[in-house]
């Protein structure tokens, strides 16, 4: 009989032992960030003295998705020699310039800044981000700390040995050159990268040093089959109601007064509204990570057939026909990463070196393409490439003399 009651417990519940709660309240506040280009709140951690002084994270646009065949290559898995289609998103990375260098000091607080250093030739794009008002201003940003370079640069030096000497953390400032992209805005987005590697700190601040008013690009810090992280804000929403908002389950057709809605918002007593209760508000433009983003393959700049694999031999570029909408053309270094990445077009979106070691066959998969998509993105795309188009269409009309 103790048996046959054990059995009834289990077999006969109700729904509120059962379902589990509708939206992660680790999310909250679901408010607007205040980080609109992204913001890296943490770096990989900086283990491996062996490595030589390297970049851990980089910025770039969205410019929209396609898709591409692939061979899978993991042996085990269902579809092991056999070929898939994947989502792909591209994202322009035009190279980043670096202008100056921090160092942080460990402090039972977590990281203090101990000073900064910058180059002596910054850019406008650069400068222009230090104003609200570029034109009606005097542009004399960084003028008298250009001084510093004159007589030796004695401060510099002096600046720089002291983050050498008591810094156990060096971040490099870079910013973006968004004049080399057609979205009409002048201003460069500006982030610090963190250096990883070298036998000690003074390695890190030399190899800062040394890129001071240079260019980075994109390939310098990952490589294809890399698995990396993106930060950005997602695409945002406007203020929508529970059941898009939080997935609660919509009420019966019957209901009175809507039945889009949370039935009960909590009990008599305590006599207010809890936090963890559903309700309406701001959905979307939330700053959102995204880890272990396969990189599947970076293009580079004038590449025409950067496009071309082993099975498909079509000279092309990345640009679909017609531009990807709302976006234009990719005429930068770009990346392809599998699947979606957060944010609408154009959004200023951060790659950044993955944060864990990776074992499994499906981040150590070597992808192998086979073909990439570049048919137009606003319709039923027929055609790869112009030339094919005009093939398959024949010598128009409007062009005949």
């Amino acid at each position: 009989s103790i048996h046959f009651l054990l059995l009834i417990s289990f077999t006969m519940s109700h729904r509120k032992f059962e379902a589990p709660r509708h939206g992660s309240l680790q999310f909250l506040p679901k408010k607007r960030t205040k980080h609109h280009s992204g913001r890296c709140r943490s770096f990989p951690h900086d283990s491996d003295k062996s490595a030589a002084p390297h970049l851990t994270a980089f910025r770039g646009y969205k410019a929209g998705m396609t898709h591409v065949v692939r061979g899978v290559d993991r042996p085990g898995a269902l579809m092991h020699k056999r070929e898939v289609v994947d989502a792909v998103s591209i994202v322009e990375t035009p190279p980043m310039v670096v202008v100056g260098v921090v160092g942080y000091v460990e402090t039972p607080r977590g990281l203090r800044t101990l000073t900064t250093v910058f180059a002596e030739h910054l850019s406008e794009e650069f400068k222009r981000r230090c104003y609200k008002n570029w034109y009606k201003s005097k542009k004399k940003a960084y003028t008298k700390y250009a001084k510093k370079y004159e007589d030796g640069a004695k401060d510099i030096e002096h600046e720089l040995n002291r983050i050498a000497k008591f810094c156990t953390v060096v971040r490099v400032i870079t910013h973006t050159q968004v004049k080399k992209l057609n979205l009409r805005i002048k201003k460069s987005h500006i982030m610090e990268i963190q250096v990883n590697g070298g036998a000690d700190t003074a390695a890190k601040v030399d190899f800062a040093k040394a890129l001071f008013e240079k260019e980075i690009t994109v390939d310098s810090v990952f490589a294809k089959d890399e698995n990396i992280d993106v930060l950005g804000v997602t695409k945002g929403r406007g203020y929508e109601g529970v059941t898009t908002r939080w997935g609660v389950s919509r009420l019966p057709r019957k209901t009175h007064r809507g039945l889009r809605k949370v039935a009960c918002i909590g009990s008599w007593h305590p006599a207010r509204v809890s936090t963890t209760v559903p309700r309406a508000g701001q959905n979307g433009y939330f700053h959102r990570t995204e880890l272990n983003k396969k990189v599947y393959r970076i293009g580079k700049k004038g590449d025409a057939s950067s496009c071309r694999t082993s099975a498909d031999l079509t000279e092309k570029g990345v640009t679909p026909m017609g531009g990807f909408p709302h976006y234009g053309e990719v005429n930068e270094d770009w990346v392809m990463l599998k699947g979606a990445i957060v944010g609408v077009k154009k959004r200023p979106v951060i790659l950044r070196k993955s944060m864990m070691n990776h074992s499994s066959r499906k981040h150590l998969e070597v992808i192998d393409l086979k073909f990439i998509d570049t048919s137009s993105k606003l319709g039923h795309g027929r055609f790869q490439t112009a030339d094919e188009k005009l093939k398959f269409m024949g010598p128009l009309a409007s062009k005949q003399n």
